[in-house]
């Protein structure tokens, strides 16, 4: 498979190019865009104003549009199996989907355009790119459908089907994001306290 990558440093400058654009701040202002209008309805033209440069410059750091959904969405999902692969994970099933449970809720309530982008552009990807990243939502997936598995082997877990109820779980626990808002009556971590107990309830824990 002939997968193009993307990383957003600076390629060969031409003559007369700004400098002061970076990667991280060329992704920061595609991400606000897509996540505000949408990837189809953004142009090249619109991310240069929002960086402060003419169009043109910002092909000396990417190739195209469709290179830098892409490394967003990669960039995303890289971040989030490598934190997950920092946690703390717990000695038991229950413990383990407990850790998981407020891990994903703390990490994607800090990145909720980043989440936006990451589901709602799945089909502006090119089947190329598309499937890196469908391949990395996989095994993050794994992840979860493991430790109910495992709670389901073990007996603590009451679960007919454990694929089913992994879509379920990441479902619930990602919408999180859509609804909720820093000033808002709950806190994060009774956010997390109040998931983590209907999450329980629902694999029959």
């Amino acid at each position: 498979m002939n997968v193009r990558s993307y990383n957003l440093c600076p390629m060969a400058r031409t003559s007369g190019s700004h400098s002061d654009i970076t990667g991280p701040r060329l992704r920061a202002a595609a991400q606000r865009l897509f996540a505000r209008q949408g990837y189809a309805a953004v142009s090249m033209r619109q991310i240069a104003a929002e960086v402060g440069v003419q169009a043109g410059a910002l092909y000396n750091y990417i190739p195209d549009k469709q290179g830098l959904l892409f490394d967003l969405m990669k960039s995303h999902l890289d971040d989030l199996i490598a934190a997950w692969q920092a946690e703390a994970k717990g000695q038991n099933p229950l413990d383990a989907l407990e850790c998981f449970t407020r891990f994903h809720i703390r990490f994607h309530l800090e990145r909720p355009d980043a989440v936006f982008i990451a589901y709602m552009e799945l089909r502006n990807l090119e089947p190329e790119n598309f499937a890196v990243i469908e391949d990395l939502r996989k095994r993050y997936e794994t992840v979860l459908e493991d430790i109910l598995r495992a709670g389901k082997e073990s007996g603590v877990f009451s679960l007919p089907d454990t694929k089913l109820a992994t879509m379920a779980v990441i479902a619930m626990l990602t919408g999180v994001t859509t609804w909720y808002r820093d000033d808002g009556r709950l806190s994060r971590d009774r956010i997390e306290r109040i998931y983590w107990n209907m999450v329980r309830k629902a694999v029959g824990a």
